[in-house]
């Protein structure tokens, strides 16, 4: 099931570019073309939900599993110091992209992010560089 509107889908679908970092049979992670942080990646399920409320309970475990098995990558391949996960469910809770995702954001002793920080386009070639440190 997919949305043919919605970009996530497009990306499952090979319809649009990304750099995939992991997936399996119901779960699909790519990097965030705006990062908040070196690393950071976006992990969502193959079939369409709008949001955190519309999701099948199948879907979600994977989902969460496969975020799990991702802040794992970046602790173990990136050297990050701990991992942020968030879900933004509703356009005030900061969703902008109606298909659930969690963000995988790997964190740094000192990095300066707060949350939530201000999306920016982020360089294309450190983005790729770090995708294939995660393969």
């Amino acid at each position: 099931m997919s949305d043919p509107d919605c970009i996530f889908c497009k990306i499952i679908a090979g319809e649009l570019p990304a750099q995939i970092v992991d997936q399996d049979e119901r779960t699909i992670a790519f990097m965030d073309i705006s990062p908040a942080t070196r690393g950071h990646t976006l992990v969502v399920p193959r079939r369409h939900a709008r949001d955190l409320l519309e999701i099948e309970p199948e879907d979600l475990e994977a989902t969460i599993l496969a975020a799990q098995r991702l802040a794992r990558t970046v602790r173990d391949r990136l050297g990050a110091d701990g991992v942020n996960l968030l879900n933004s469910c509703g356009s005030a809770a900061w969703q902008t992209v109606f298909h659930f995702h969690v963000h995988v954001i790997p964190r740094y002793a000192g990095d300066p992010l707060r949350l939530p920080w201000t999306p920016a386009p982020g360089d294309a070639d450190e983005i790729a560089k770090t995708a294939q440190a995660l393969r």
